[in-house]
């Protein structure tokens, strides 16, 4: 028995949004099969591979008000001052933004950074650009919210990539959000945005791994100043 939960427990749950795409990459591996055996084991690898994509682990989140967390698994690819998108009603001053590029191996579920309320939910259409290039962030279609927080509003943008086709958000505006809290999910690679208000310093550097609802990305209320780091 102590195996068997053991195993249980090792298997990470695929997300709802990700049942059709799984049946039917293996409803296609029974038909390559049926035309010629051995494409039956390509497609069941690729079968694995899109459950594996639409993973859902549970995460440990931090429960501090003064914390921004990742909302995304992938790597930090830009942390800079820059105007937010103009549909999300921040203003035309620069925030801090950071980037969380996602490939086609991270979890895409996408997390709340903060607590608070939804006050804005704005889809944009667009091109589909390679996301990790700093122009996908104007260019590209994306979805952005914008949560209502103890510092200020936040930005939190869902950005297409150059794969992806379809960004999925199932809040809404008025609703509250726990940071860590699902939120969305975008499919085949792709990124994320958050923009920060005033007093936000960032807490990961350029090339860092960033895991959803766990990695601490930004810090308000510190002095401490940016984060140093070094490759070993």
């Amino acid at each position: 028995m102590d195996l068997f939960d053991s195993i249980r427990k090792s298997i990470v749950p695929v997300h709802k949004e990700g049942y059709p795409f799984v049946a039917a990459f293996f409803v296609a591996s029974l038909i390559l099969g049926w035309i010629f055996e051995p494409l039956f084991w390509i497609g069941f690898v690729l079968t694995l591979w899109c459950a594996y994509f639409f993973r859902d682990p549970e995460r440990v989140t931090p429960q501090d008000d003064d914390l921004v967390i990742s909302p995304a698994d992938g790597r930090v690819s830009a942390i800079q001052m820059v105007a937010p998108p103009e549909e999300l009603g921040l203003g035309s001053d620069p925030m801090l933004r950071i980037s969380i590029f996602m490939n086609v191996f991270n979890c895409h579920v996408n997390r709340a950074p903060v607590r608070g309320r939804v006050i804005n939910v704005a889809y944009r259409e667009g091109s589909f650009l390679n996301a990790e290039l700093d122009k996908a962030s104007q260019e590209n279609e994306r979805n952005g919210i914008v949560i209502e927080s103890t510092h200020g509003e936040i930005g939190v943008v869902q950005i297409a990539g150059l794969v992806a086709r379809r960004i999925v958000c199932w809040t809404h505006t008025n609703e509250p959000l726990d940071a860590g809290e699902r939120f969305g999910l975008i499919r085949f690679g792709s990124r994320l945005d958050v923009f920060l208000p005033a007093g936000a310093e960032p807490r990961v550097s350029l090339g860092q791994t960033a895991i959803a609802g766990e990695t601490v990305i930004a810090e308000f209320g510190s002095s401490k100043g940016p984060v140093v780091s070094r490759r070993s």
